[in-house]
């Protein structure tokens, strides 16, 4: 088995975890023995992260997805960001509020969970009023916590931990660009991503009836 970043892989993951007796929970109540807490921050597109979810609503095993409202990647407030979040509902995940600080305003879109974007150590586990920061105890233990940030486990890839069920409890955090689009590197990921996106965009010119003939 590769430990390569894909959709493949990601799906092998939740089946590590499902065999070795964990539960999938959220971040409404504190991590119990056996929970993990699937975070998915959604930091450049809607498309994989939709990819997925509907991966993991197959494999039943329902995930928090944080979504940007100050993006420059992508627009919440457009048909497709609608789309996106009625859709991540109707297949049994929660949506977060992936904030840039200091602000975390909240609307009606969000559960009331906040993950920083690209945040700074002087206020990553400080509490919200009013919000769970998944970055403060006791969600967050750096034991208890695994990240594929940059596509690169710091501690290696977590799968064959999962499978002996070496965690306690675990948060999950995955960025969905990082499995959905293929690269044997951030930066080939990343090429691939915007070649899709290039397609992508073509499209939304069509639909937006520009004539590119």
């Amino acid at each position: 088995m590769s430990c390569g970043f894909s959709l493949e892989h990601y799906g092998e993951l939740l089946e590590a975890a499902k065999g070795a007796g964990y539960r999938f929970a959220s971040f409404e109540q504190p991590p119990a023995p056996g929970d993990v807490l699937l975070r998915h921050d959604v930091d450049l597109s809607l498309d994989a992260a939709l990819r997925m979810a509907e991966l993991e609503a197959q494999a039943e095993a329902p995930a928090t997805y944080f979504l940007m409202t100050q993006s420059v990647f992508y627009n919440l407030a457009s048909p497709e960001g609608t789309r996106a979040i009625n859709r991540l509902r109707e297949l049994g995940h929660r949506v977060g509020l992936h904030a840039v600080w200091p602000g975390a305003a909240m609307d009606d879109r969000f559960d009331p969970v906040v993950a920083w974007h690209n945040p700074d150590p002087d206020y990553m586990s400080q509490p919200v009023d009013g919000l769970v920061n998944v970055m403060q105890s006791p969600w967050f233990d750096p034991a208890h916590y695994r990240s594929d940030s940059n596509q690169h486990w710091r501690q290696g890839c977590p799968h064959e931990q999962l499978a002996r069920a070496e965690f306690a409890w675990l948060q999950l955090l995955t960025h969905p660009e990082i499995w959905a689009y293929p690269g044997d590197s951030m930066r080939e990921t990343m090429l691939a991503m915007l070649d899709a996106e290039r397609d992508r965009r073509l499209e939304l010119l069509a639909d937006d009836r520009i004539d590119l003939s």
